[in-house]
């Protein structure tokens, strides 16, 4: 299969991003302004290496509902929706953000999920009245940071912004006529916002209390899915093995560390860098997973920079009595 190109590369300035972002563009031309840009509520993101999946049928909110870790049975319409899907052990396997139109339910996720998480819903269909399609080739999508539906097209809309599902015949005019703005730009404002990407902020191991998925893309107050045994444990527990930190890095070093990199605490790894970028504010920032005990207030380096770190996920999350960080 041919490498994913967006047709808004050939954007005058356009420069392709690398890595998990490979097939769209990093910038065009002048990564703080286009982040400016979207505070101000202006611009469009091309997300279309994404891959896009939907699921129709008289039963599939029903169905979904067991097999993933959100509260679906009873979503309404046009209602944003964040989900994971586990393994038997509770790690997540995959990120799923979504919104149902009435007749489907569509979602996206990171383009290596889409086969194996096709597969995974076909298997699990039995008698169940749904269909499952990869609908990435008819799809795109599109991050803006408006926060009202989209008239012409479906749109997931958040707190800070909405996904919409946009025709790929569409794309370059869609996103040209509203100001584009990079990846770059994009994962900066989510790295603010403390929010994990699935494979750069989560590895095999990672369980949705380490990375701040609980209460987000998981639903503590319904029935058995696969891995729920792992989330209630933690849960009543408490103490997962590693956190989530946002990392305050050396704003005089000339590089970012690289997805990977160790996070060190006196000469020792306590944990791993996962998405950095360079904030129009903030300077350079990282989200990095770290072991559970590493003190809150500790100095660390990431990938040999020096880091303070901004404490996300407590590390006493799921006790129920617990003194809070402030």
């Amino acid at each position: 299969m041919d490498a994913y190109r967006s047709p808004l590369l050939d954007t005058p300035g356009a420069v392709a991003a690398t890595g998990p972002d490979d097939g769209v563009a990093a910038h065009y031309g002048d990564p703080f302004r286009e982040q400016r840009r979207l505070v101000d509520g202006e611009g469009a993101v091309d997300l279309s290496h994404r891959a896009v999946l939907r699921v129709g049928g008289p039963d599939r909110l029903t169905w979904l509902h067991q097999l993933i870790t959100q509260h679906v049975e009873r979503l309404e319409p046009h209602r944003a929706t964040s989900a994971l899907v586990l393994d038997a052990n509770g790690r997540v396997e995959h990120a799923l953000y979504g919104v149902d139109d009435g007749d489907a339910f569509w979602f996206h996720v990171e383009p290596p999920s889409a086969e194996p998480l096709r597969d995974f819903l076909e298997k699990m269909k039995f008698w169940s009245q749904v269909e499952v399609a990869d609908v990435t080739g008819e799809l795109a999508v599109v991050w803006e940071p408006v926060t009202t539906p989209s008239e012409a097209h479906l749109s997931r809309v958040t707190e800070r912004g909405r996904d919409v599902f946009v025709p790929r015949a569409e794309l370059a005019a869609y996103v040209g006529a509203r100001r584009p703005a990079g990846v770059w730009a994009y994962e900066a404002l989510r790295i603010e916002a403390h929010e994990p990407r699935q494979g750069l902020d989560t590895d095999e191991r990672t369980i949705p209390h380490e990375v701040g998925w609980i209460g987000t893309a998981v639903h503590l107050d319904k029935g058995c899915y696969r891995g729920q045994e792992t989330v209630a444990r933690v849960h009543t527990l408490g103490r997962p093995p590693r956190r989530l930190v946002l990392l305050h890095l050396d704003g005089s070093v000339d590089t970012l560390p690289e997805h990977g990199d160790a996070v060190e605490l006196d000469g020792r790894t306590v944990g791993t860098v996962g998405s950095a970028a360079r904030h129009h504010e903030l300077g350079p920032v990282a989200l990095a997973v770290v072991k559970r005990n590493t003190p809150v207030d500790a100095e660390l380096l990431a990938g040999g920079v020096a880091a303070a770190q901004e404490v996300v996920v407590d590390p006493e999350i799921g006790l129920h009595v617990r003194a809070q960080l402030r």
